[in-house]
């Protein structure tokens, strides 16, 4: 909720009680006012530490400024599969979060679930001696996809006829959709290599697209993967009402990735459902299409402006003169070699005409390989906070039928040893919003850049995509063995049909 004057006056007043180090009590405001790359701190855990000067020798590069300001907890333990020294953290920590400054938490870490599947990931990495971030296999690829775009942009600018630079086009936003799965989002998740240059080189692929890592990041890191298909519903409500509460009073835990990039579409059932969504089944293949191009210049645009995404706060990126500089010379940059050389080697309709039929293909192939990882017959979605929640059921993520699945893999297993995980353990919730196709594919896992196998990487998100084929069966039996849902679909065709079932099931409910 929105606090009033008196409130931000007596956390004002407790910032500016002297209090030694490390156990210095930091409110929610002190801890979001260090968000910049140069002043970070963040809590994991309910300790706060200083990660700015560290972020320089950061084995994963930069990354780890998205933390500053924010819990970070997810975030700490997601991309440490193997873990982190408590003598580091014990080096960095500057102060403890003060006792309920926090926002409730959906999410429990009480359980050995995730511990175990770490410990038995990283065993199995050892076993195949298999790097955790990307080698030869990615970057060979890589290196093949980047020949493809700009060969293909290239023949695209050469090609003499329209109906020739069409296809050409066609190719070259298939090998943009590429670069977004198989290329820049490893690098931007820092999986691509042990070095952090070539991590920061692939992640600025997106930009080379015309798109903004950025923005990715902000989205999808900070937003999607910790946490995936969760809605807060009184910030949803506020909107709704025109009411914009300060930064440091929003509610971090809301996904604002799958259900930001359409909203002309009911995709969580806690939407209010219109009349149009009916035929939402129907528009949703042709809609999909417009994803890249809604971002690129957009979303992109907006954010850089306002240094936002809904309850995001960018500071953290763009408080970087260098960082704000690199996004406009990259956006001019891409629209030169994007539009600008169609239009004069084509004439400006035509070579309009082809920039929008290289988008068309780029954003139906990226929506289609990654919506029916989280949109689909039988997976759950969660809420929090509203008016008259039930604060048991808050805590358990349900599909649109309202039950849960982890209750119903439990029901079916009917083992009394299996061991006890609630159902919003982090690890377990990511395994009931989410699906897998083609589970064990090295063809498909490739194609994909991954997303195939959507489970393993949003368990592991610092791992490259490379590795989840060999990974995928030590999730899987885990899963089995603590009674946790594990659901993946034969192939893409059977997946993306009932994604489109679960969109005209979302768009047939009644409006009140």
């Amino acid at each position: 909720m929105c606090k009033g004057p008196e409130t931000a006056s007596s956390e004002n007043e407790a910032l500016s009680e002297p209090i030694s180090s490390k156990t210095k009590l930091v409110t929610k405001e002190e801890l979001r006012s260090h968000n910049g790359p140069r002043n970070a701190w963040c809590a994991v855990h309910g300790k706060v530490v200083d990660i700015a000067e560290f972020s320089k020798r950061h084995p994963g590069g930069d990354l780890i400024l998205l933390a500053a300001g924010i819990d970070a907890t997810i975030l700490f333990e997601t991309y440490h599969p193997r873990g982190v020294p408590p003598a580091l953290l014990n080096k960095l920590q500057v102060g403890v979060m003060k006792e309920g400054e926090l926002d409730t938490s959906f999410y429990s870490w009480d359980s050995e679930f995730y511990t175990t599947m770490k410990k038995r990931v990283v065993a199995r990495l050892e076993e195949r001696d298999l790097t955790r971030r990307g080698s030869y296999e990615i970057w060979i690829k890589a290196l093949l996809i980047l020949v493809g775009f700009w060969g293909s942009l290239g023949k695209m600018y050469t090609s003499e006829t329209f109906g020739e630079a069409a296809v050409w086009a066609i190719l070259m936003g298939a090998f943009a959709s590429f670069v977004g799965t198989c290329i820049q989002h490893d690098g931007n998740h820092g999986a691509f290599s042990n070095s952090r240059a070539l991590n920061k080189m692939s992640g600025w692929t997106l930009d080379m697209i015309g798109a903004s890592a950025f923005t990715w990041e902000f989205q999808h890191m900070l937003g999607h993967h910790p946490y995936t298909n969760v809605m807060d519903m009184d910030e949803d409500a506020r909107k709704q009402n025109g009411v914009d509460c300060p930064m440091n009073e929003k509610d971090q835990e809301s996904d604002p990735d799958v259900f930001s990039s359409f909203p002309a579409m009911r995709m969580h059932p806690s939407h209010k459902p219109e009349w149009f969504h009916r035929y939402q089944h129907i528009y949703a293949p042709l809609l999909f299409a417009f994803m890249t191009l809604a971002k690129v210049f957009q979303q992109d645009v907006e954010i850089a402006v306002s240094k936002r995404l809904f309850h995001i706060d960018a500071t953290c990126r763009y408080g970087s003169i260098w960082n704000v500089a690199r996004f406009w010379a990259m956006k001019v940059l891409s629209a030169i070699y994007m539009i600008g050389l169609p239009c004069y080697f084509h004439g400006v309709l035509r070579g309009t005409a082809l920039f929008f039929v290289g988008h068309f293909t780029c954003g139906e192939m990226l929506a289609t390989m990654f919506i029916v990882n989280h949109v689909i017959e039988g997976i759950a979605f969660a809420t929090k906070g509203g008016q008259g929640t039930d604060k048991d059921k808050e805590q358990r993520p349900t599909t649109v039928t309202g039950t849960n699945p982890m209750t119903a893999t439990l029901k079916i297993k009917k083992n009394k040893d299996t061991p006890t995980v609630p159902l919003n353990d982090w690890a377990a919730v990511q395994c009931q919003t989410s699906v897998n196709w083609s589970p064990g594919s090295w063809f498909w896992n490739h194609v994909s850049g991954g997303l195939s196998h959507q489970i393993e990487h949003h368990l592991f998100p610092s791992i490259c995509h490379t590795n989840y084929v060999y990974l995928q069966d030590v999730v899987e039996q885990t899963c089995h063995e603590y009674g946790v849902p594990y659901q993946a679909e034969p192939n893409l065709w059977i997946a993306y049909g009932k994604m489109l079932s679960h969109l005209k099931f979302l768009g047939s409910e009644k409006q009140e």
